[in-house]
């Protein structure tokens, strides 16, 4: 375990507490342990840790095709997991889309000024007529009730029916494979950008940057696989999978971009 931890950052020790006292909560009550929904990165982290045991395994689910934000199910292997274990609702906000048009900062505004946790919401799916989001069954009435208004909007919330079909993700993530002389943040935006370094610290000190919707204004932060960056006015970058060394001690590196639609 101690050998593990030690890939993971410093930031991210609580969290790996977090999953250690989840992992022995499973073991000792041997029962499955439902977690909040959680990011790319973090569910890495669940997977890396709970892997190292034969006697559990992991789930996970966000009802949404690709969904980014997911519960995870820490299980012992004899068991079996259903949907319900998840314990997913999805809502559909109705409001006059004649008049304005609600997008993603505003619902999650919204949905945060209630006073819940973000880890008790997933995904935010917005189109022209329509915003549909998850939330976790334990708040669903309670978002239900209380989401009445996004900024000046009048809006009503109701579960989606079983026949209505989920939003699609319009983004999409186009793969692409780079090498670079190391993992640290300046060095990965100036080559997946194509800008210099100078340029690529200045975004990251201007605070311009986040990793794993955390702001990072260090140049030198490494990198590590699961990661996303959204560099402001670029769009995001998944870290997806770093491919060994090149003969000159390069490193490989498999990406996914995901380039804001017009």
């Amino acid at each position: 375990m101690e050998h593990l931890i030690q890939h993971f950052r410093k930031d991210e020790q609580p969290f790996i507490e977090q999953v250690v006292s989840w992992q022995h909560e499973v073991e000792d009550r041997y029962a499955p342990k439902l977690t909040d929904f959680l990011d790319p990165r973090q569910r890495f982290i669940v997977a890396s840790i709970i892997g190292q045991y034969d006697t559990l395994k992991t789930a996970s689910a966000g009802l949404f095709d690709d969904a980014e934000r997911e519960r995870m199910l820490i299980y012992p292997t004899y068991y079996e997991p259903v949907e319900e274990d998840f314990q997913l609702t999805v809502f559909t906000i109705q409001y006059p889309v004649k008049f304005v048009q609600l997008r993603h900062p505003d619902v999650l505004g919204a949905v945060l000024s209630l006073g819940l946790n973000r880890g008790k919401f997933g995904d935010i799916r917005v189109n022209e007529h329509l915003v549909q989001f998850v939330v976790a069954n334990e708040v669903a009435e309670y978002v239900r009730l209380h989401l009445t208004g996004i900024g000046k909007v009048k809006v009503h919330v109701e579960s989606i029916k079983e026949t209505e079909p989920l939003l699609q993700n319009e983004e999409e993530w186009l793969e692409e494979s780079h090498t670079v002389s190391s993992m640290r943040l300046d060095v990965i935006i100036s080559t997946i950008l194509k800008t210099s370094r100078q340029k690529a610290q200045a975004l990251i000190t201007g605070k311009k940057v986040r990793v794993n919707w955390t702001e990072r204004d260090t140049v030198a932060f490494e990198l590590q696989e699961g990661d996303i960056l959204s560099v402001r006015g670029s769009g995001r970058i998944k870290i997806m999978m770093t491919e060994g060394r090149t003969k000159k001690d390069k490193i490989r590196l498999q990406i996914g971009r995901l380039t804001q639609k017009s």
